[in-house]
């Protein structure tokens, strides 16, 4: 037990750091190379998860643990645009002069572009703000907090607020750990039930081992029986007794026992061995 929770301790803090690695690379590399580190890291944690013991659904369980994981960079990625432009950004009254709607491009969603101008008449820096709906019209004044770097997007005050992406980041980086945990969990409850069912096969190989000695040294009592007690091989059902003795050259009594167990050449009544 101990060693599988040290397991998943590692792998949880493993997945974290990829969480954290994968957050600060987003911006400097490209996606495709972002694509095969996902990919390195999926193979990684599937063959993390099966060292572990967790064998049964261990590539489902790597698969949902990326995808959560990505979900969470992402969602982290925005908290980070919004926490910046808090930062360094300005707050400014603005006016809408141009107003787009993105080209249709299948079932994508389609945003609305607003083109902001300062009352001076100069343009606010950076890309166009965009919202999901169509809140704002030409002529329209906003306030807004714009990127003196002219990197990022202006947006209203309301938009800026990086706490649902916070949020959002947590709870997937929480699913990532808890994905792990219940693999771990479910690997520890195979392991155990495992060593239970070959504990009782090797009982059961003893206490058979021990019917047929028995079988062999005891000498049949007055009635030709041989005659032995259920309580002495808890792990054998009458019908496995009878088999035994079947391949001993004895049969089982099934008549007259009263709580014992009878063998003999010949029986009144033999026990259907299994």
């Amino acid at each position: 037990m101990g060693r599988r929770v040290g397991w998943a301790v590692g792998i949880g803090c493993y997945v974290l750091a990829v969480i954290a690695g994968m957050f600060v690379l987003a911006d400097d590399v490209g996606l495709a190379l972002q694509v095969a580190l996902w990919v390195v890291h999926g193979t990684l944690l599937f063959l993390g998860l099966r060292k572990s013991g967790a064998r049964e659904s261990s590539s489902y369980a790597a698969l949902f643990t990326v995808i959560v994981s990505s979900l969470a960079v992402g969602v982290a990625g925005m908290a980070r645009e919004d926490l910046t432009l808090q930062q360094r950004g300005e707050t400014v009254l603005a006016t809408v002069v141009g107003e787009r709607l993105d080209p249709l491009e299948g079932r994508k969603g389609r945003n609305w572009n607003y083109t902001l101008e300062h009352e001076d008449g100069t343009r606010v820096p950076g890309p166009e703000m965009r919202t999901t709906s169509d809140l704002y019209d030409i002529g329209q004044t906003v306030t807004v907090i714009e990127d003196p770097d002219a990197d990022l997007r202006p947006q209203t005050p309301g938009q800026a607020d990086a706490t649902g992406e916070v949020v959002g980041a947590a709870g997937f980086a929480l699913a990532a750990i808890g994905s792990v945990v219940w693999m771990a969990w479910r690997g520890s409850v195979t392991e155990r039930v495992s060593a239970e069912v070959a504990g009782r096969a090797r009982l059961r190989r003893e206490q058979e081992e021990k019917l047929r000695e028995t079988l062999r040294a005891y000498s049949a009592d007055r009635g030709g029986y041989i005659t032995v007690s259920p309580g002495d091989y808890p792990a054998l059902t009458h019908g496995r007794a009878a088999r035994i003795a079947w391949e001993e050259g004895l049969r089982a009594e099934a008549a007259g026992n009263r709580g014992a167990w009878r063998f003999s050449e010949t029986v009144i009544q033999e026990v259907p061995h299994s």
